[in-house]
């Protein structure tokens, strides 16, 4: 093919918008990604995520470029925690030329837990998310943590002498920080203040 016959295609997303009208978020949702998670008793655990990045869209852009997201992602590689969070939200606003850059990380989490009386270890999973934003230079970090728990049945327990049931609960934990808080320090605390936490693996003289 000659190349001076090649079409040079137009960038709609940079043309002028006469509107005014701008976005608060533009961006991908629900990408599905293997990152690797710094734990505290391993070092590193391999997980995968399901991601979501967004930036500001100016009332005078028609649009975002949506193939530069991945992009930045993929530069960035797989090993994912909050010290390196904002260097994908600042490379978010370069590449996009936005004043602000969010990201979202929901992934499972697994801890190794030992049975209460036998010992016998399973893994049990939990769930986590990491939900970042950068205004310009400012950074807000949330991290959240769902952990199932067993908790006595207070009506159950008002009624009963003896033998009153227990009920399966959702914990969530959500915490705004710009400290290294660890995933498995959350999880110690939701399950502390339970009526019982949950193991993967029981045998008879656990129950």
């Amino acid at each position: 093919m000659d190349s001076d016959n090649t079409i040079e295609l137009a960038d709609t997303q940079m043309q002028r918008d006469r509107r005014k009208l701008p976005i608060d978020k533009a961006g991908v949702r629900n990408l599905r990604f293997p990152i690797r998670i710094r734990d505290k008793a391993h070092t590193f655990q391999d997980t995968i995520a399901t991601i979501s990045m967004f930036v500001d869209l100016p009332h005078q852009f028609k649009g975002t470029h949506m193939s530069r997201f991945i992009e930045v992602l993929n530069a960035h590689g797989n090993v994912v925690h909050v010290e390196n969070i904002p260097e994908i939200l600042a490379a978010m606003q370069q590449r996009l030329d936005a004043h602000t850059a969010h990201i979202e990380m929901d992934f499972p989490f697994f801890l190794e837990k030992a049975a209460p009386v036998t010992g016998k270890t399973g893994l049990l999973d939990y769930g986590a998310r990491f939900e970042a934003a950068a205004n310009r230079a400012e950074i807000d970090f949330i991290l959240e943590v769902r952990v199932n728990v067993t908790t006595l049945c207070p009506c159950s327990k008002a009624i009963s002498s003896h033998g009153a049931h227990n009920q399966r609960g959702e914990v969530t934990v959500r915490l705004r920080s710009d400290k290294t808080v660890w995933i498995e320090e959350l999880i110690d605390l939701i399950e502390a203040s339970a009526s019982s936490e949950l193991y993967s693996l029981l045998k008879r003289a656990d129950e």
